[in-house]
């Protein structure tokens, strides 16, 4: 081979850009200490809160809170109320507040495209007892700013949980359209009943 010939293949080798690592992150919520409240209840108007936190490097997470239920958006969300969505269980629930992101590295850019986020959710079968809920979510990145629920995965007695939802977050979150059905992992509990309403 001339020497020429494998300095240019040396040298395009090398602007070959090197294929995306994923990894997983972690942050928290507080929402005391870390969250602004951008709307409130006012007295006699029901109980209801909605706040913005910081999530993974500026990724936003948008917290709405009604009648002991949350929904979680993760990232940016559409524009206008018209592009709300309200995703929770139909049961009383309440989110944890660690976050994981799964995230696509690529030397200095990262890109989140999905979260696995705990919830702990009143039990279809007796109120009294909660069971834990992985619930997998699309982020909202620009310029589209779509997020949804991707999957839903019972954690409790489940020790393979946490494998199972980064499988289904790297799978399909990516592609997922919003308004499909989500995947349901539930194994032997039932899972309890969880609701999208469109503004």
């Amino acid at each position: 081979m001339p020497p020429r010939t494998a300095v240019l293949i040396l040298a395009l080798l090398s602007a070959t850009p090197a294929a995306a690592d994923t990894v997983s992150e972690f942050t928290e919520i507080d929402i005391e200490a870390d969250c602004a409240v951008v709307g409130r209840a006012a007295d006699g108007e029901g109980d209801w809160a909605n706040y913005v936190c910081p999530g993974y490097k500026g990724y936003p997470v948008i917290l709405s809170y009604a009648d002991a239920r949350e929904s979680i958006f993760y990232g940016f969300p559409p524009e206008g109320a018209a592009g709300f969505v309200w995703e929770s269980f139909a049961a009383f629930n309440e989110s944890s507040p660690r976050i994981e992101w799964r995230i696509d590295r690529q030397g200095d850019v990262e890109t989140p495209f999905a979260t696995i986020h705990r919830w702990h959710v009143a039990d279809a079968a007796d109120t009294d007892t909660k069971v834990d809920v992985l619930v997998v979510e699309k982020v909202g990145l620009l310029p589209e700013r779509e997020g949804c629920a991707v999957a839903y995965v019972m954690a409790s007695d489940n020790d393979e949980a946490s494998d199972q939802a980064r499988r289904l977050a790297d799978e399909q979150a990516r592609d997922f359209v919003c308004g499909d059905q989500p995947t349901v992992f539930s194994g032997d509990r039932q899972m309890p009943d969880f609701m999208r309403e469109e503004n």
